[in-house]
């Protein structure tokens, strides 16, 4: 996996920073359906909303999960100088690199309400529902591995289960901030994830 000193970042935080964004992108992109009555109407547009929110939701929930395990199952154990990055720079990072991205989904999700109202925008937050879930999913597997995953913050760039990831690397369930599947853990109740992981083994 690489010598000397690295960064990691949470593969759970990873995939709950995505749900989040496109979740709370979605929703008001949906709810511009309420002054907004479209080419279909209301009453067409969320129903096809409501159907693209759950096959977006299945859709995000099911992909890639064999590659998650895949990695998962081939995971090395973190060197000694290694640093763990923190919950909130992971998903300030990953917010930073794609808000062009981001801003372009939630402008054309929000526009085609002008035609198919809250269609777009539920899809969106079905993609974000469905990432939701599979950052559970993923908090299980670490807590029956009793191990967190984590990837070097390079190797991460586009998806933590990308075809160019080599795998990843994991630390004890005390590690960093956040808890399995990426939730913020309560202060004080670990050391610092800035420490070495070493500190956390």
């Amino acid at each position: 996996m690489g010598r000397g000193a690295y960064a990691l970042a949470r593969v759970a935080v990873i995939v709950r920073a995505t749900a989040v964004r496109l979740w709370w992108l979605g929703v008001p992109a949906a709810g511009i359906a309420a002054v907004v009555p479209g080419l279909t109407g209301r009453r067409t547009g969320l129903a096809a909303g409501a159907a693209l929110f759950v096959v977006a939701g299945a859709v995000a929930f099911a992909v890639r999960r064999g590659r998650y395990r895949e990695l998962a199952g081939g995971a090395a154990r973190a060197g000694r100088s290694v640093f763990l990055q923190d919950r909130a720079v992971t998903a300030r990072n990953w917010s930073r690199a794609r808000r062009w991205w981001l801003t372009a989904a939630f402008l054309a999700a929000a526009g085609s309400s002008f035609a198919v109202p809250a269609a777009a925008g539920l899809a969106m937050a079905g993609l974000g529902a469905g990432l939701w879930a599979k950052a559970l999913w993923l908090g299980g597997l670490e807590r029956r591995g009793e191990a967190l995953l984590w990837v070097r913050t390079e190797w991460a760039q586009g998806s933590p289960a990308a075809g160019s990831v080599p795998g990843y690397l994991t630390t004890g369930l005390a590690a960093g901030d956040a808890l399995p599947g990426g939730a913020r853990r309560r202060r004080g109740a670990t050391p610092r994830s800035g420490a070495a992981v070493s500190a956390a083994r």
